[in-house]
């Protein structure tokens, strides 16, 4: 596929503006050096290119898109008609509170379904995605101590098996980063949670179902350990689709959470964003949080500031369009669909492991919440056929691959989440292709080693495009 500078050619353009009627300025003041590098080509070749790059892209609209963790589910539509309404649309975040009553509602009502779900009693809009939403809510546990003179409590309890924004964003809040190992389980060893807790704990980061695709049966022990130590207790939400309207973090012993709004909620994911991580406390946390409230006053509503709270973390209310999209999805699946999308993830999750369990060893071969992760350490080891090799395989099938190489507590890991939204043949043609990839690495592992076979770029230099990406266009000269 050419490029678009590669299409260009002197002197094509499209004249869709009409002839100026007011007088020309001067402006050479302000004129360029040397003109302004831009594609010349008419509309159709415009069209052509940028349709020609959509069919490029692979997204869940395009097939099955089975990216562990991430929670690549399918967008409604209505979702992103509503979102382009032009009452949401038209509006300034600087207007005044009445003119914009209808925005203030939405937010008001995301908030409050927000926080029933996650057993939270307030929540902000303002962080932009689920790790700016993890560093908030350590934001608020810091201040929090800090507001009791606890300065003390400096170090973050974060499992192996965590995202790796969990550590980072621990770390970029100021706090010291205390690894917590998992138990042959896949569960948080109570034994090392127990040796590492004291004076010094300001919290713990968890997400439960974990990164393994388990829920912890020890999760009430776990945040009263940490609680009787003195911490609270953060949830990542990046799992709650495995759970929600099912239970509440909140009921779990959780003093803060983030939210995905594009994972959890169906707004887009990935290049399809923005992203929104909405953030919800306990009560005695409220008067922390960044952003603005929005708060019934005189029939009216009104926004409202905390005065202790730890400051803006982004522009205004954050990205409001997302948050639109995430309550159309609530109100249209309604209080009954929430569980009931939980209860599909997890049964959709299961259904595909119990279809690859005889061929490819699971790393925890037992009941799974919304996602399973395979190992593939003996077949490496055996044939030199690894993880990345049958995720690669698997793009000659028409699907894009699992995570691989996370979580990092297991080798040569293939972490598979199908979502509630695919069908029992998605799901069983998933499988099919699975097992085909496994059978023909195994009879040609040296041909495996440079699938994909059918795609118009083969396997790429991955780690040179990470090293050397090529981000512009070399004009020659």
């Amino acid at each position: 596929m050419k490029l678009i500078f590669e299409r260009s050619v002197s002197g094509r353009h499209t004249d869709f503006l009409p002839s100026s009627d007011v007088p020309v300025s001067d402006l050479q003041f302000a004129e360029r050096e040397r003109p302004l590098r831009l594609p010349e080509l008419p509309e159709v070749e415009v069209d052509r290119h940028y349709t020609e790059l959509s069919h490029e892209t692979r997204g869940v609209n395009g097939g099955f898109y089975p990216l562990g963790s991430c929670t690549m589910k399918y967008n409604p539509a209505v979702l992103e008609k509503t979102a382009a309404l032009p009452g949401f649309t038209g509006v300034h975040p600087l207007q005044a509170d009445e003119s914009v009553q209808g925005c203030l509602e939405v937010m008001r009502l995301t908030e409050q379904m927000l926080a029933e779900i996650t057993g939270m009693d307030a929540m902000t809009l303002q962080p932009a995605a689920g790790a700016h939403g993890e560093f908030t809510g350590l934001l608020l546990i810091k201040a929090w101590h800090r507001s009791r003179g606890d300065t003390a409590r400096n170090k973050i309890l974060v499992p192996d098996s965590a995202h790796g924004t969990n550590p980072a964003s621990a770390a970029m809040a100021g706090f010291e980063v205390v690894n917590i190992p998992s138990d042959p389980n896949g569960y948080v060893d109570l034994a090392e949670l127990r040796q590492h807790v004291g004076a010094d704990t300001a919290g713990l980061m968890l997400t439960n179902p974990n990164t393994v695709g388990l829920f912890d049966p020890n999760i009430s022990e776990i945040t009263r350990i940490v609680h009787e130590a003195g911490g609270l207790n953060y949830y990542d939400g990046a799992n709650l689709n495995a759970i929600m309207g099912i239970v509440r973090p909140g009921d779990m012993g959780f003093d803060v959470v983030h939210l995905n709004l594009h994972k959890t909620f169906a707004t887009p994911h990935g290049g399809g964003g923005p992203g929104s991580g909405p953030v919800g406390c306990k009560a005695f946390l409220r008067d922390f949080l960044p952003g603005f409230r929005a708060e019934e006053k005189d029939g009216s509503l009104h926004r409202t500031q905390a005065q202790a709270r730890v400051g803006d973390v982004r522009s205004f209310g954050g990205n409001f369009g997302v948050v639109v999209k995430a309550l159309t999805y609530l109100l249209s699946i309604g209080r009954e669909g929430v569980p009931q999308t939980a209860a599909n993830a997890v049964l959709n999750a299961n259904y595909l492991m119990h279809r690859l369990k005889d061929v490819y060893p699971m790393a925890f071969d037992v009941t799974c919440m919304h996602e399973f992760v395979i190992t593939l350490e003996k077949m490496k080891e055996e044939t030199g056929v690894s993880a990345l090799d049958i995720a690669k395989g698997l793009i000659d099938y028409g699907m894009h691959p699992p995570t691989m190489y996370f979580p990092l507590i297991v080798h040569e890991a293939l972490m598979v989440e199908p979502t509630e939204t695919e069908t029992k043949e998605t799901l069983d043609a998933a499988a099919d292709a699975f097992r085909k990839v496994l059978e023909e690495a195994r009879a040609n592992p040296e041909e495996a080693h440079h699938r994909p076979l059918n795609t118009r770029i083969r396997r790429p230099d991955e780690v040179k495009a990470a090293r050397k990406p090529v981000i512009r266009y070399d004009f020659g000269d």
